[in-house]
Parts: C-alpha cells; sequence; structure tokens
C-alpha cells in the first residue's frame, strides 16, 4: 500500500514537472515570435512604410530610395534594441536569481550608474567622440561593478550587503552625474542627457557587431552555468553538497551579467527598468521555480522594441526608449517596494 502511494506520488510530481516545462516553452516561443514580430514592424514602419519586399530589396542593394533608410537607420536600430533588450533581461535575471532579491537589479545596486558617469565625464570635460566615450562607459562600469563586489566582501560574502553597497554607490555617483551637469555648458548638455535617457537614437552598425559578439559569448557562458544557478537558489550547503564550486560560479555569473549591462549601456545608455522588469514578467509568465533565463532574455527584447515603438510613434513628441521603460518600471518598484513591506509587517 505504502508503494503504490509512493508511486503514484512520484507519478504526480512529474506529470506536474512535464505540464510546467512545457507551458515555459511554449511560452518562451511565444516570446522568439513577438521579438521577431516586432522587429519585422520597426524595419517595416516610419516616416515611410515600405512592403516586405522593399525591405528585402533594400538590405541586398547598395544604392536605391530605400537603402540608406533601411540599412543605416532601420536596421542598426533593430538590431540594438533586440541584443540591448536582450542583455538587460539576462543580466538583470541572473542578479536577482543569484542575490534572491527582486530590487537586486543593474538599475537599483548602481552598476549602470558607473558607466553613466564615466560617459557624462566623456562628453562634457573630454570633449571625446561617440566610439570612444562607448569604451569609457564599459571600462567605467566593470570597475565599478567590481569595487561595489569588493566593498560587499567585508565579514564574507552577503546578498543584503553587496544590495546595500550598490544602492550607495548609485546615489554617491547620480550626484556626481548632476554636478557635472551643474557645470557644463548648455550645449554639451543636451547631447550627455540624450545618452543618460537611453535611446537608439543613432546607432550604427559597427557598434552592433561588437555588441553581439559579446552578448552571444557571455550569454552562452551564462547558459552554461544555469544549472549551477538553480542548485545555488536551494540554498549554499545544498549547492556544496552537489558538487558546486559556489564562489566561482557565484562569480562568474556576476561578471558576466557585469559584461553584457556594462556593453549594452556603452552602446544604448541606461535604458531604464529594463533589467529590472524582465525577469518578475517571465517568472509571471512561465512559473517560478526556475530560472527562466532565456524567457527574461526575450522579454527584455521585447520591452525594448515595443517602447521604442511607442516612444517613436504612438505619443504627441518622440521619446527615447528609456523614457517609456522608465514608466513602465516606476509603478511596479512602487508596487513591489510596498509589498515587501506588507510582508515584513505581517512577519
Amino acid at each position: 500500500m505504502k508503494k503504490n502511494f509512493d508511486f503514484s506520488s512520484m507519478s504526480a510530481v512529474e506529470a506536474g514537472y512535464r505540464r510546467r516545462q512545457r507551458k515555459s516553452t511554449v511560452i518562451t516561443l511565444v516570446l522568439a515570435v513577438l521579438v521577431l514580430m516586432l522587429a519585422a514592424f520597426m524595419m517595416l514602419y516610419g516616416n515611410t512604410i515600405y512592403t516586405p519586399r522593399q525591405v528585402w530589396d533594400a538590405l541586398n542593394e547598395v544604392e536605391g530610395s530605400a537603402v540608406f533608410t533601411v540599412k543605416t537607420l532601420r536596421l542598426p536600430r533593430m538590431l540594438t534594441a533586440i541584443l540591448a533588450g536582450f542583455a538587460f533581461g539576462m543580466a538583470g535575471n541572473t542578479f536577482q536569481q543569484l542575490l534572491g532579491n527582486p530590487l537586486a537589479s543593474p538599475d537599483i545596486i548602481g552598476v549602470t550608474s558607473g558607466a553613466s558617469v564615466a560617459a557624462v565625464f566623456g562628453i562634457l570635460v573630454l570633449k571625446l567622440p561617440g566610439s570612444v566615450v562607448s569604451l569609457l562607459a564599459v571600462a567605467s562600469g566593470l570597475l565599478v561593478s567590481c569595487l561595489i563586489y569588493l566593498l560587499a566582501q567585508g565579514g564574507g560574502f552577503s546578498n543584503a550587503r553587496l544590495i546595500l553597497t550598490g544602492i550607495g554607490m548609485q546615489a554617491f555617483l547620480n550626484a556626481i552625474v548632476s554636478w557635472l551637469l551643474l557645470k557644463a555648458s548648455e550645449y554639451d548638455v543636451a547631447s550627455a542627457l540624450r545618452w543618460l535617457s537611453g535611446s537608439l537614437n543613432g546607432v550604427k552598425l559597427e557598434n552592433v557587431s561588437l555588441l553581439a559578439v559579446v552578448v552571444i559569448a557571455a550569454s552562452c557562458m551564462i547558459f552554461l552555468l544555469d544549472k549551477q544557478l538553480a542548485m545555488l537558489q536551494m540554498g549554499e550547503s545544498h549547492a556544496v553538497t552537489l558538487g558546486v564550486k559556489s564562489k566561482m560560479v557565484r562569480l562568474a555569473l556576476i561578471l558576466l551579467s557585469l559584461l553584457l549591462v556594462a556593453f549594452a549601456t556603452s552602446v544604448t545608455g541606461p535604458i531604464a527598468s529594463v533589467a529590472f522588469l524582465a525577469g518578475p514578467i517571465a517568472a509571471r509568465l512561465c512559473g517560478g521555480g526556475r530560472t527562466n533565463m532565456l524567457a527574461s532574455a526575450l522579454v527584455g527584447s521585447v520591452l525594448v522594441l515595443a517602447s521604442d515603438l511607442i516612444g517613436q510613434f504612438a505619443l504627441p513628441s518622440r521619446y527615447p526608449v528609456g523614457v517609456v521603460t522608465g514608466i513602465l518600471g516606476a509603478p511596479y518598484l512602487i508596487f513591489l517596494l510596498l509589498r515587501m513591506n506588507k510582508k515584513s509587517e505581517t512577519v
């Protein structure tokens, strides 16, 4: 009797697991199709509306009325939206899963602020060209991220200490950005503010190629560590028992996520809330109890593509993509803080 009970319980657990797995697979495929549909719409629609045949011809021609619009303006914008959204979504979800806190996104803990300070300093003080500003932003973002990680090591690694250190660093770096903007001339401030708002305007194909290499390489490595991340979520002792080198895996995941954020930010600027929203949305769609890494990355791409289309065509004036994503993220942050506060009061 007991054996029959155990067997039926195992069958129910296995059936539930397969059902959740199928749901996650279907949702991920739907998100991938949605990314392709939004990307196609971005290529077809604009001040001039082209047919799919015209877009295809423009991509294969050197000269023509549609070549400049399609190849120089729309194609780099579309590819950057997909890659940057993918990078922000995956990095944000990795932080949240690794640290077990929905506030642990690169936006909140100060990672993007490091790149922002360097970019604003390069634009306003050093008068550097865009390509050099991007490299400076990458280097600064990684440097500040490593500094945050080292400061959080005092007395042993702590998730809460890392988040609090990041929030403090973000406040400090944002104050420096504000001071630089106040001291700069009016002409230079406009270009700095365009970068800080998070924008796809003026992106070139040469920026896309390097971003694509970094996103593909870092994403593949994160996928390879996905099982170890799932084990770490069960607790440090369980993960070590199962043979996971917790310190090495945690450090590798953090560095890979920082690499994604730094390179994406260097191309587009700090697109607000994408890293913060992608993971929770994917978890809501696919269900909890899994890392939802690919789904979160695709949600990030959908958010950037859709927000850019909304900012360009659905509002009375044109707004950078970061303004639209910031508007989407603010209510969720307030809701999350209220819910966390309510839980703490209940406990």
